[in-house]
């Protein structure tokens, strides 16, 4: 008998609501902690004194200082900047556009086409790597920048016209009608009906694709040569050899750059929904 009055004490009082909403709790903490406690340590131990990553011998800002005296990342940083940049604004002009094609026009293959755009980006990023090298063999075009440039252009599109096209489907398309019975044509009402009210989704959509494409190894790994190196390669290279200090600050700058990048997308999101 005493084993059945535990359940009915917690049912009577509210116990296993109580009981559930802490197990929830618990479970997000873990989650949120399995992901983002290594990035914290690693934030920490860039301020780390040592030169070696696992003893603490006090606070530091060196390894900043030398980070940015190393010209070697720099030259790597400036070429990914390069690349993160054009990419995600030649991925932003073509995927609003074509988000604007997949909301406003009715063909032929429409509905089989915006599926395609989900496959490509829930593809595995070793897949599309392989695939866009034997593509550009086949094209006889000679490894580096243009490939890479192509490659990132290829997997940021997708987010692009993902993110406008969700923010466009909420139109309330009477707004284009009464432009269109005002005397506005097909440019008239992108430029000054659609493309203001999506503004913020299309900045939200290049902020992504520039983060997607300063972050990208695996792409990279396979599309780009020798001549142009790119910084999340370089790093690559560095850590094989072991992870210094100047990893962990570098690492520590790219992550806030991100986090920065990432909030203000949402606010902007937010913002417009509001």
């Amino acid at each position: 008998m005493r084993f059945f009055r535990v359940p009915n004490i917690l049912r009577k009082h509210g116990g296993w609501e109580m009981l559930g909403k802490v197990l929830k709790r618990t479970y997000v903490t873990s989650v949120y902690l399995f992901l983002y406690l290594p990035l914290v340590i690693l934030i920490i131990y860039s301020f780390n004194s040592s030169k070696y990553s696992t003893n603490w011998k006090g606070f530091t800002l060196k390894w900043y200082a030398k980070l940015f005296d190393n010209t070697m990342l720099l030259d790597a940083m400036g070429n990914s900047l390069i690349i993160a940049g054009i990419s995600a604004t030649v991925a932003t002009c073509i995927g609003t556009l074509a988000a604007v094609v997949f909301y406003r026009y009715r063909f032929i293959g429409r509905k089989v086409l915006y599926s395609l755009i989900y496959v490509v980006m829930m593809s595995p990023d070793i897949v599309m790597g392989i695939s866009l090298l034997m593509f550009f063999i086949l094209l006889g075009m000679n490894i580096g920048f243009a490939t890479l440039l192509l490659s990132h252009i290829t997997f940021c599109l997708p987010f692009v016209v993902v993110t406008v096209y969700s923010r466009i489907s909420g139109f309330d398309p009477r707004v284009i009608e009464a432009s269109k019975d005002l005397g506005a044509g097909e440019f008239q009402t992108f430029r000054y009906i659609i493309l203001p009210m999506i503004m913020p989704a299309v900045i939200s959509g290049w902020l992504l694709s520039f983060t997607l494409s300063l972050d990208d190894v695996i792409v990279s790994f396979f599309v780009t040569g020798p001549s142009f190196e790119i910084l999340p390669l370089k790093i690559y290279s560095m850590v094989r050899l072991g992870v210094k200090p100047e990893i962990n600050a570098l690492s520590t700058v790219l992550f806030l750059f991100t986090l920065i990048s990432v909030s203000i997308s949402q606010l902007l999101i937010k913002e417009r929904k509001k």
